[in-house]
């Protein structure tokens, strides 16, 4: 009688794909706690339960594995939204449904944002994943909201905004308030990470940007 197969090892070789997945997951979490400068390898492949040499085989390097974090985050961040895009919605009400998701997102991943933070302010200084992100992720976005602005704009539901301009703005009072926790915390007292504050913010954020987009009564054509 023949012996069943042995399994192997996910520090082995022999189950590339959740070897590779453990990987990335530990990676996500050691870049979005110490940023690619602070992370190391092998408490990477310590957390992934695999030697550091299988590390280097999937990934020939720290800042390849890097990319490959980024671009996880950021595609997972980019299919969710692109849902929202892909809605057959009315311009004003897919605005408001992509900010509101927007918000819960980051609200929800807290790994994910402080990822794409760290990266955000490293491209500052230059970031050889910059280009790569901003053509896959963040250009496809941009694009699909300037053509819903558009869109609003050409209704009349809309005021005649500029999406070169609004929709980074628009952005930013998602992100702002999550980037800038800790000092606000310090400045008023309380924690604004709270299920509380976010909701108080979540809706905040959502009145901020209809007052400053859609037309009043009066204006509309």
């Amino acid at each position: 009688m023949k012996a069943a197969p042995a399994k192997s090892r996910l520090g082995s070789r022999g189950r590339p794909e959740e070897s590779r997945a453990a990987i990335l997951q530990a990676a996500i979490q050691e870049f979005a706690r110490d940023g690619v400068a602070g992370a190391r390898t092998d408490a990477i492949a310590r957390a992934a339960k695999v030697n550091k040499a299988l590390l280097y085989y999937y990934f020939k390097d720290k800042e390849t594995l890097y990319g490959a974090a980024l671009d996880y985050a950021f595609s997972q961040l980019k299919d969710h939204m692109m849902q929202i895009l892909d809605r057959d919605l009315p311009p004003g009400e897919k605005v408001r449904t992509y900010v509101a998701t927007y918000f819960d997102f980051l609200a929800d991943h807290k790994v994910n944002r402080d990822l794409v933070q760290r990266e955000m302010m490293r491209a500052g200084h230059g970031s050889p994943h910059l280009q790569r992100i901003a053509k896959n992720y963040f250009q496809p976005l941009f694009l699909r909201l300037g053509q819903v602005i558009h869109a609003g704009i050409a209704s009349g539901e809309f005021r005649s905004v500029d999406p070169l301009h609004f929709v980074p703005s628009m952005i930013a009072l998602v992100v702002f308030y999550f980037t800038s926790a800790p000092v606000m915390k310090t400045v008023t007292g309380f924690d604004p990470l709270s299920p509380e504050r976010v909701a108080e913010r979540r809706a905040a954020v959502l009145d901020f940007i209809s007052a400053a987009l859609f037309r009043h009564e009066g204006e509309r054509r």
